[in-house]
């Protein structure tokens, strides 16, 4: 997007766009924030920043994480706006979803991504690689090719043999996420040789670095997709490995590690984007004017305050539970409806039936244990390890929250359910 499509509502077409769900916000073009972005209170992604600023004796990796909509994505990309992160790094943001499957993700097919990226973004910004390097990646590439060549017992790879290295990573890239059968063999091969491609992102990395005079910085966003197990399999059992590349890394990670045993392996380095505080663990009646502000700011920056009625946007507020794509969610289901309705503006009656058709998504889906836990959940708040408590988290039916301690609650469109 440019800067002129981030502009304030004055009608529901325009706003309807304003509030698409998936829409994380690049910086503005001449470097100031992005007129839709909003701070949210204490920003943890502020200790994420204080992080990778500090003085380290090998490049940091981080593993960052938070609940489904709360906006990890944008943060990311408003930390790449930090003008002492750019003076510092050399940084690359990018979605694992566009080099392999996230369904059937792999911690080679993470590393092959770092790999290409690397090269191919320093090569797309004019980046000159010296010719040992490039002889390097050559030979690297001849043992791939000849290998996959082995594998398929002389066929033809349905990757391009003998193409240059841009052609090489670009096509393995597609073909890894495309096609199960060529992810296959690449992994073979990376797995017999993963020093091998470690080697060859560090000396990229190390190039990066002595002619750019700052230190490549990694951001993979979507790596919170893959479920736990996946999530599991590459960053505990092959944490090691996952932390060799010589660069700084934020790899996003699923919530699910995050209320897994597993989530011992990357505490040291873990840092979780929570959701906005509406209230108090105490109760629901206290409410906290703080994070009711910042929501509403969310909503005010994006339309005309005369397209909505105070009363509507304060409950379309309360119902997000402090989720930013949640409350996106409630006024654009609001806006279908003041539409059928013909109206000029939101009621509180469209934000009731957008919060009723999110009740009525649930109601199919859970069980009467999940109830049972729901229930529960609402008397204590206490968040507690349970088998049974990761998957109603993941979903958004129960919400978590931190203060002094974390705590949570379960989705608000869920009390009249309950």
């Amino acid at each position: 997007m440019n800067s002129f499509e981030y502009q304030k509502a004055t009608d529901f077409d325009r706003a309807w766009l304003n509030f698409e769900l998936d829409l994380p916000l690049k910086p503005a073009a001449n470097g100031k924030a992005n007129p839709f972005y909003i701070n949210r209170p204490g920003n943890p992604i502020n200790e994420l920043i204080d992080a990778l600023l500090a003085p380290f004796y090998r490049p940091p990796k981080f593993f960052f994480s938070g609940h489904r909509g709360c906006g990890k994505s944008t943060e990311l990309l408003h930390l790449l706006s930090n003008t002492q992160i750019q003076k510092k790094y050399w940084p690359i943001n990018f979605s694992i979803r566009e080099e392999t499957d996230i369904i059937d993700l792999d911690f080679r097919d993470v590393l092959l991504a770092i790999g290409s990226r690397l090269f191919r973004e320093y090569r797309k910004k004019g980046g000159e690689l010296p010719d040992q390097l490039l002889k390097e990646l050559y030979g690297w590439k001849g043992k791939v090719e000849k290998q996959i060549s082995t594998i398929l017992d002389g066929r033809v790879s349905d990757i391009e043999l003998g193409a240059s290295i841009d052609a090489f990573f670009a096509s393995a890239g597609l073909k890894m996420k495309l096609e199960p059968a060529t992810r296959v063999e690449l992994r073979q091969v990376v797995e017999t040789d993963i020093t091998g491609l470690i080697a060859i992102i560090n000396h990229i990395a190390a190039t990066i670095y002595s002619q750019e005079h700052r230190i490549p910085l990694i951001l993979i966003d979507d790596m919170d997709k893959p479920d736990l197990e996946r999530a599991r399999a590459i960053f505990h059992d092959r944490r090691e490995i996952m932390m060799q590349p010589n660069c700084a890394i934020v790899y996003t990670v699923s919530s699910a590690l995050f209320y897994s045993k597993e989530f011992d392996s990357i505490r040291d380095q873990a840092l979780f984007l929570p959701n906005i505080n509406l209230h108090a663990a105490s109760g629901v009646d206290h409410h906290l004017q703080e994070g009711f502000r910042t929501l509403e700011k969310f909503v005010n920056v994006r339309m005309n305050s005369s397209l909505i009625d105070p009363v509507a946007l304060d409950e379309a507020v309360a119902y997000s539970g402090g989720v930013f794509r949640e409350l996106a969610r409630i006024i654009r289901t609001s806006i279908g409806r003041a539409r059928r309705r013909k109206a000029a503006k939101l009621e509180s009656e469209d934000v009731e039936w957008a919060a009723s058709e999110i009740r009525n998504e649930y109601r199919r889906i859970l069980d009467k244990e999940d109830i049972k836990l729901l229930k529960k959940v609402q008397e204590n708040r206490k968040l507690e390890y349970s088998e049974r408590l990761m998957p109603l988290l993941q979903i958004l039916a129960i919400l978590e929250y931190r203060d002094q301690e974390n705590w949570c609650d379960i989705h608000p469109v869920l009390r009249k359910m309950l």
